[in-house]
């Protein structure tokens, strides 16, 4: 089953570099609102949000579990689909499901947001469906790989993918750890989402960057910026201090180029989480976010 995008956001190896297309990854369009909030509901009308979005030149969005949730509460999600289509984006990301491993009925499962992913896939065809793990020190992810897999061609089945996004603050505290677990389920449906600030604020150098990713198994990047010391915890920090590109200290532009060098010819994600970017309108926040993100791609060999 093919869905809204039939790319997929896969790799398309090219001797000349398509005109770059960016996605407003889902907090960089919810407006005043945490990840950690419960319910992490934007209060902006998801309609206002798409529309946003599209006015700014972004190519799609990402859209979160809580979110789907209440449209589909409110106007079920079919009418979402239509007003996607209605926009003209060509991409939408859905997200996140985390302690996947847990089997349905045990303490702590979270099947009822798979089941909500899995029919927002059905709906609105997604590139792809962004997991996490769970907070806590990096440990053994062998004993992962079977529900990891199982859970990934659960996805397939809907006509989309599993993308890993590693935290620095969780057990798969790394991209090359998150790139080594996709590749251990054998299966191309299985990739990672590269994000600047968890790649840097991890302590990845773009050395083992380099090394550890190849174009099958990058599914999205991500980018944003931050300042050189961390405030707070660094869970605090991801949630309230991310900068536009280029207002802070990342080496995005070599970044960039790795990821270039490896053979990602995809889209560029844009996340950004600060106290300021959240409370600013989307109509002058969403422009900033893009444009930023524009200077550094379209101008990094």
């Amino acid at each position: 089953m093919l869905g809204r995008c039939d790319l997929r956001n896969t790799v398309h190896m090219s001797t000349e570099r398509p005109s770059a297309e960016m996605i407003a990854a889902c907090w960089t369009s919810a407006g005043d609102v945490r990840p950690d909030a419960n319910p992490a509901v934007s209060p902006v009308p998801i309609s206002e949000r798409i529309d946003a979005v599209a006015a700014a030149g972004f190519a799609g969005m990402g859209i979160v579990a809580a979110d789907l949730a209440a449209v589909d509460d409110e106007i079920g999600l079919p009418a979402l689909a239509a007003m996607l289509d209605r926009s003209g984006l060509k991409y939408v990301e859905i997200e996140l499901l985390e302690k996947w491993w847990i089997p349905r009925g045990h303490e702590g499962h979270t099947y009822d947001t798979r089941d909500l992913l899995f029919r927002a896939a059905d709906a609105l065809g997604p590139t792809h469906i962004k997991i996490g793990s769970e907070n806590g020190a990096p440990r053994d992810l062998e004993p992962y790989t079977e529900a990891l897999l199982e859970l990934t061609r659960d996805a397939v089945s809907h006509g989309t993918r599993i993308a890993i996004e590693p935290m620095p603050f969780s057990i798969v505290s790394t991209v090359p750890i998150g790139a080594e677990l996709a590749r251990a389920t054998g299966h191309s449906g299985c990739g990672v989402i590269v994000d600047a600030w968890h790649v840097f604020r991890a302590g990845t150098s773009l050395d083992e960057l380099r090394s550890a990713l190849t174009p099958d198994v990058v599914f999205g990047i991500e980018l944003d910026d931050a300042d050189d010391a961390i405030v707070g915890t660094l869970f605090e920090d991801t949630m309230n201090n991310r900068r536009l590109c280029g207002d802070g200290s990342f080496d995005l532009a070599g970044l960039v180029g790795v990821v270039r060098d490896i053979g990602y010819t995809g889209t560029w994600g844009i996340e950004i989480l600060s106290t300021e970017f959240r409370t600013s309108p989307l109509d002058q926040s969403l422009p900033k976010a893009i444009a930023s993100a524009r200077a550094l791609v379209d101008t990094t060999p």
